[in-house]
């Protein structure tokens, strides 16, 4: 593919080996030469302005009067390369030191050729759909001279009513390490130094995504050991992977705000970790510690956050105003100042950006290269998740004379792009409507009545005009979803159910008899269970990108086959959240087997219901579980062996079974393998995924699949807070999703 390397071999190994990282480690040396010549001829407000990071305005002239004097490190939020030039010309040429500023811009699924949202690339289980989606990214982006993005968000995230679920890769902790180190390694390319490479910054950093009641900046209650069983996996993940940076995160947890936070800056990234990247500030999340009550004024603000091992601020400014005096004061020392300026320093090195500190303006443009397009259509084909399809309605058959495509996004090119696309253009973006119109030419009647002008609109007129013209089609395509800003940061939600009147344009679709199938473009997972029982079909879009009308038109007609699977549980309605699959079992854990609201008895007895965990009106099970996806053909799982019953710590588990395709049409297949401890030191999850493979099969064909796992994955921090393997009685299963599948056992023995 043009412009775009694939690193095949460093993926089979991600999480623990990078490509990025070796390719980093070889001119350390040289570097930290560089870096210890240039801080000593650093004034104490040079120092400074390196850890202060400001936002692009309109006025250039005093943007350039405060780098001049060397009081600014970075600027985010400048997409122009000439004003870019021309602030950069002024930091090379006009400052004292000449030292370079670093460009910053949310490249988060896209510069210009958006992709499917991260949750949707997720969905793929396809680690290189991530890395190519970043890599395009980074292409599009370092055209213009930005050489940093705050992306990937690799919080853990099991509330859908929190708007940042979008933005992440679901409420798994393997699949999220697999998937964020690939989009470090797309970001950054084979090496920082290459014009094309941008920063990665993992965030938030850390436990972000399990904000109280799914309400964004709350506050988090995250014990040590979940914090590292769970929630700091992807973090060290991206770390190995060669992250070049990291961001702290708005919330506190057990009531300190991570910008404040030594604990996890200090002992586990610098310390545990060995990470010497730059650590920034998310937006004024430094002074927001005084609205947590965790500083009392700026001045504490700037102490807490460079004593806790925070190297740059973003655009709140405390540090520039405060740090002076507070080391004067001997309440920060200059020592930190200087290693927080190290670590800013050593990034612009390893960014090449004081030997090529400009960007050609008169380079041919990158933007929607049709090998972007390809990789950006091919990511949004992985990721769609068919949830249903009775009576094989589709793939869509030829004999089809009238189709009818109505609902708020079957031409809504802004809304299919989805949040954080502050440079997409909805010009650019080919919508289903179009897609479906070019697939069938003159073959077919295409008859559009949106019913709906958006996904919040209530109109019964509409839903009544819609109904009335779909019921002259053989079948009915529903385009529903949510608008773009409906998710994304600050956009949370307390009912999760279709918005406005697009649940009553599904049923009076439903009541015209004829075969509806329903597509859904959104931005976390909903609460459709009626809408799926009312449809012959649902497909599943997580915010699609520039190319997602294409993909999506492929897929209804069988010209590419869904294999997508969800990253997180779907809930039947919002009151079973959390729900995810590798909870805790309880002391009383529910069977399936639950007498319901309906089923009881009147006047029954208190243990008429069998005392087991589960909801009386929502039973126990989710609308669909974690890794769960349908194709057009079937797959068989079968003869999983083991390399052996009984294995030590420094084993490597082997584990092998035939995967056919049993259906009629070829397909790909998300095999998924998921362990249980049985006893531990601790209470272990249900099920952990440990490692996932996509494999293609013609009808027919079947093939031996293997994995391989280390015991040593097996460790989790103990009672006494080790990470250790434990020995044991151990599960395993095979499957198509975290609830299918047949187990086996094995043991680790000391």
């Amino acid at each position: 593919m043009k412009a775009i390397r694939i690193f095949s071999t460093c993926l089979l190994l991600l999480p623990f080996v990078s490509c990025t990282q070796v390719a980093n480690k070889g001119s350390d040396a040289a570097t930290e030469k560089k870096v210890e010549s240039l801080l000593s001829r650093m004034t104490l407000e040079e120092k400074i302005g390196q850890m202060n990071q400001i936002t692009s305005y309109g006025n250039i002239e005093d943007m350039s009067s405060l780098i001049k004097k060397g009081e600014v490190g970075s600027i985010l939020n400048e997409v122009d390369p000439v004003r870019i030039n021309a602030l950069q010309r002024v930091a090379m040429e006009e400052s004292r030191l000449g030292i370079p500023l670093l460009i910053a811009r949310d490249v988060i699924h896209g510069f210009k050729t958006i992709f499917p949202i991260p949750l949707g690339q997720a969905a793929s289980f396809n680690p290189q759909i991530a890395k190519d989606g970043a890599r395009v990214a980074a292409i599009e982006a370092s055209s213009v001279g930005i050489r940093w993005t705050f992306a990937p968000m690799i919080d853990i995230a099991r509330d859908p009513r929190w708007g940042r679920i979008a933005e992440g890769c679901g409420e798994d902790t393997y699949l999220t390490s697999v998937m964020g180190a690939a989009m470090v390694e797309g970001f950054q390319g084979d090496s920082l130094n290459s014009p094309t490479s941008i920063a990665a910054c993992p965030k938030h950093f850390v436990g972000y995504g399990a904000a109280e009641g799914g309400r964004d900046y709350n506050s988090t209650f995250i014990p040590e050991r979940r914090l590292r069983n769970v929630y700091l996996p992807p973090f060290e993940a991206a770390t190995k992977a060669g992250a070049a940076t990291f961001m702290t995160s708005f919330n506190d947890n057990d009531g300190i705000p991570s910008t404040g936070n030594a604990f996890i800056l200090k002992d586990v990234l610098r310390g545990e970790w060995g990470f010497d990247g730059l650590v920034v500030t998310d937006w004024a999340s430094a002074s927001e510690m005084i609205s947590h009550g965790f500083a009392a004024d700026s001045k504490e603000v700037a102490m807490k956050s460079v004593n806790a091992g925070v190297d740059m601020e973003m655009v709140s400014y405390t540090f520039v105003k405060e740090l002076p005096a507070l080391i004067k004061e001997g309440k920060v020392k200059e020592s930190t100042i200087d290693e927080a300026v190290r670590n800013i320093l050593r990034v612009k090195y390893r960014l090449g950006l004081f030997d090529v500190p400009y960007v050609d303006e008169k380079q041919p443009s990158v933007m929607y290269d049709p090998s972007h397009l390809k990789v950006a259509k091919q990511a949004a084909v992985e990721s769609a998740i068919l949830l249903k399809n009775d009576k094989e309605v589709l793939p869509l058959q030829e004999s089809l004379k009238t189709i009818a495509v109505v609902g708020p996004m079957a031409n809504a090119p802004y809304e299919q792009l989805g949040t954080w696309i502050f440079d997409g253009e909805k010009a650019h973006t080919q919508t289903p409507l179009n897609a479906i119109k070019e697939i069938v030419g003159d073959k077919v009647q295409v008859i559009y009545e949106p019913g709906l002008a958006y996904s919040r609109e209530k109109n019964p007129a509409g839903v009544a005009k819609a109904a009335a013209v779909a019921a002259r089609a053989d079948v009915i395509l529903a385009f529903v979803g949510e608008e773009a800003i409906l998710s994304g940061e600050a956009h949370c939600l307390a009912d999760l159910n279709l918005q406005g009147d697009q649940s009553a344009l599904i049923t009076a679709l439903a009541k015209t008899g004829k075969p509806v199938v329903t597509i859904v473009m959104a931005g976390r997972p909903l609460t459709i269970g009626q809408e799926v029982e009312e449809s012959t079909a649902v497909l599943y879009s997580f915010h699609p990108g520039t190319m997602g009308g294409p993909a999506l038109a492929d897929l209804l007609w069988g010209k590419a086959v869904p294999s997508g699977k969800t990253p997180v549980t779907f809930p039947k309605m919002v009151g079973q959240i959390p729900v995810y699959y590798a909870h805790n079992n309880t002391g009383r854990p529910a069977t399936r087997n639950e007498v319901l609201l309906d089923d009881i008895a009147v006047e029954a007895g208190q243990t008429s219901l069998g005392c087991t965990s589960f909801y009386m009106d929502a039973g126990f099970d989710p609308l669909f579980p974690f890794g769960y996806g349908l194709s057009y053909t079937t797959f068989k799982y079968s003869n999983v062996k083991l390399s052996s019953a009984s294995l030590k710590k420094d084993d490597v588990l082997t584990v092998t079974f035939d995967l056919e395709n049993t259906g009629k049409y070829k397909g790909t297949e998300v095999a998924q393998l998921y362990i249980q401890d049985k006893v531990g030191s601790v209470t272990r999850p249900v099920k952990e995924l440990k490692r996932f493979t996509r494999v293609t099969l013609k009808p027919g064909e079947k093939k031996n699949v293997s994995f391989e796992l280390p015991v040593s994955e097996l460790a989790f921090w103990n009672i006494d807070m080790v990470k250790v393997v434990e020995p044991g009685d151990f599960g395993l299963w095979v499957a198509t999703d975290s609830q299918s599948g047949e187990e086996v056992f094995f043991k680790v023995v000391d």
